[in-house]
């Protein structure tokens, strides 16, 4: 007796420690229609990993019509979009299709109008359930401050219309008013209400991703090195820590990218401008790298980056006055990616959400993925 006890305290005590497993988190990811047969190759053999996938998508018009960029409407049974439909069904992988919109103008005048507003948000119901999605991500970006009203009345028509179909919200990261301004303006006004986009929408993904030179406080931290981040993990950390305190933890996800930027690097008296040149794929950025004989390193974000300075052709030589400025490639990698998955553990979030999918992300970022999914 006294046996079985003492096997049962030592169970109560070991077993705990030894058994406990990290937190699983939802995965998600956007494959872009520009990419769409490429994104939807690389993504299927990894689905077992995701929670769902958020194809680009639809492209709302000027006069309110959605158009469907990803080719969903196509009849072949042949088509990426049936293949990326049909897999995802067979894994029981959630199809969230995104909806885009970027014309401020035009998203300004149709969601101050009622009419026109409860129309969109009858014609994206209505695609929605005449598809067979699970849900939609709206994904409505460079929105006007003065529409702040008009889309949280918005995603209250929408979520009403929708029923049990779910309703995803990518918004734009907020950075801290002390981290984003050296004086604080007296009034701030933002184009997306936290507490609206809270009650109606079920997963909220904050586009953690082109912080840039965001972040005056980071940038000071950097001591005059140049220091223009896709994602730094402390960043994403202030602004999901901001976003929780109106948003619940269970709705939240996390953006992640996978890409990165070459830009002209050009010193001021404090600091430096960075002129982009291009967005870029981590093999554009390794393949350089190698090419000109030059390591990457970790920086300060926990990215990778290095600097360069172009050479000029003979041919060129002559008309050349001035040098060019140095470049600097800075990009996200799966080591960062990995950061943002163990951040998103520690802050309790609902998940993360990769952008993009297309087929040129580090191919070692599924090694990450695996474990951290909730499947």
């Amino acid at each position: 007796m006294y046996r079985f006890l003492f096997l049962v305290l030592a169970c109560l005590l070991v077993l705990p420690g030894t058994t406990r497993a990290a937190p699983k988190l939802e995965i998600s990811g956007w494959i872009p229609y520009w990419r769409e047969a490429t994104g939807t190759i690389d993504v299927i053999p990894h689905l077992q990993d995701f929670t769902a996938v958020m194809p680009f998508g639809y492209i709302v018009q000027n006069d309110g019509s959605l158009f469907d960029a990803f080719g969903f409407d196509a009849t072949s049974s042949t088509s990426t979009a049936s293949l990326l439909r049909l897999t995802t069904k067979a894994e029981k992988v959630k199809m969230i299709p995104t909806v885009m919109w970027s014309n401020s103008a035009a998203m300004e005048r149709i969601l101050k109008s009622g009419p026109a507003r409860r129309a969109l948000e009858t014609r994206i119901a209505t695609l929605a359930k005449e598809q067979g999605f699970n849900g939609i991500n709206i994904d409505f970006e460079n929105k006007p401050a003065a529409t702040r009203p008009y889309f949280s009345l918005f995603l209250q028509g929408l979520y009403a219309r929708m029923g049990q179909k779910f309703v995803y919200c990518s918004i734009e990261a907020r950075t801290p008013p002390a981290s984003a301004f050296s004086v604080i303006p007296k009034k701030l006004v933002y184009a997306d209400d936290y507490v609206a986009i809270n009650k109606y929408c079920d997963r909220v993904q904050i586009m953690t991703y082109d912080q840039g030179a965001g972040d005056i406080r980071l940038n000071a931290a950097a001591n005059g090195k140049p220091y223009i981040p896709v994602a730094d993990t402390k960043w994403v950390q202030k602004v999901i820590t901001l976003a929780s305190q109106f948003i619940s933890k269970k709705k939240l996800v996390i953006g992640i990218p996978t890409y990165g930027y070459e830009y002209d690097v050009i010193p001021l008296q404090q600091g430096y401008r960075y002129d982009i040149n291009w967005a870029l794929n981590p093999s554009y950025a390794t393949t350089l790298a190698a090419e000109l004989g030059i390591t990457p390193k970790r920086n300060s974000a926990g990215e990778l980056s290095f600097m360069y300075t172009p050479t000029t052709t003979p041919a060129l030589a002559d008309a050349v006055t001035a040098l060019e400025p140095q470049h600097i490639v800075w990009w996200s990698d799966a080591e960062a990616i990995a950061e943002k998955v163990a951040l998103a553990r520690s802050l309790g979030v609902r998940g993360v959400a990769i952008f993009k999918l297309d087929g040129g992300e580090d191919p070692h970022m599924w090694d990450i993925l695996k474990p951290a999914s909730a499947k």
